[in-house]
C-alpha cells in the first residue's frame, strides 16, 4: 500500500521559485554565500514542481539551518549533546558538486517505522532509493512544516560521523518534535529538534527519510 502521508507531502512542496524565496526570505543564502539572484535563477533554471531545492551542507550546515526551523512559535534546536553534529557528513552518497541542488522523489518512510537504521539502510538501497542526509531533512521541514508530525518524524541516516579510527559512530541523526523534557527544557515543548539515535534501535514514531535522487545543474 502506498505511503499516503508521504506522497501528498511531496505533491504539496511549494514551487522552486517559492522555495527559493523562502531560503532568502530565512538568510539561507547568505549563510552559504550565495546572492540571492543566483538562487533565483538556480530555481528558474532547473525546477520542477514536486522537488526540494536544498543547499550543499558545505555551505549550510545543520548548525546554522537547525534554529531556522518553527513549529508553535518556537524556533528548532539541536540537542545539547549533539555538538559535532556538523560533522556527521554524507556517507556512500555522491551529492552534485555544486552550492545548489534538488531532492526528487521524497519520502518520509512511515512504513519503516519502528525499524532499526542497520534495517532500513539495505532496505532502502534494495529499491533503488538514497536516504536523505541531515541537512536534506531540515530543509524538507524549512519548506513544509507540516511534514513534521507527531508519531510520524523520521531519521536521515543518509550522514554519518566516522571517527578517527575509521569505524562509524553508532549515533544516526533524526529531526523530531521535543517533548521539552530532560535537556531540552520545558520551553522547547513542540519545538523542531534535532537528535540522534542509536544505529541498532527501533522507533515506533521514526521513520527513515529518502529520496529517488539528485540533481544538479
Amino acid at each position: 500500500m502506498p505511503d499516503t502521508s508521504a506522497t501528498d507531502a511531496v505533491r504539496l512542496l511549494p514551487s522552486p521559485a517559492a522555495q527559493a524565496e523562502r531560503l532568502i526570505e530565512l538568510g539561507v543564502h547568505e549563510v552559504a554565500g550565495i546572492s540571492a539572484e543566483d538562487v533565483r535563477a538556480f530555481a528558474e533554471r532547473g525546477g520542477r514542481n514536486g522537488v526540494l531545492l536544498a543547499v550543499h551542507p558545505d555551505r549550510a550546515p545543520a548548525s546554522a539551518l537547525a534554529p531556522l526551523l518553527q513549529r508553535d512559535d518556537k524556533p528548532g534546536f539541536v540537542v545539547t549533546d549533539m555538538p559535532d553534529v556538523d560533522s556527521f557528513a554524507p556517507t556512500a552518497i555522491e551529492l552534485p558538486d555544486a552550492p545548489l541542488y534538488f531532492v526528487a522523489g521524497l519520502d518520509r518512510g512511515d512504513r519503516m517505522s519502528n525499524w532499526s537504521p542497520e534495517e532500513a539502510l539495505p532496505a532502502l538501497d534494495g529499491e533503488g532509493r538514497s536516504p536523505l542526509v541531515l541537512t536534506e531533512g531540515i530543509h524538507w521541514v524549512l519548506q513544509q512544516p507540516a511534514v513534521l508530525e507527531r508519531n510520524r518524524c523520521f531519521m536521515t541516516i543518509g550522514s554519518r560521523l566516522r571517527k578517527a579510527n575509521g569505524t562509524l559512530d553508532a549515533r544516526t541523526p533524526a529531526i523530531w518534535i521535543s517533548n521539552g523534557t530532560g535537556r531540552d527544557g520545558r520551553e522547547r515543548r513542540n519545538a523542531p529538534k534535532v537528535g540522534w539515535c542509536w544505529w541498532g534501535n527501533r522507533h515506533t514514531w521514526l521513520g527513515f527519510a529518502s529520496a529517488a535522487g539528485r540533481e544538479g545543474l
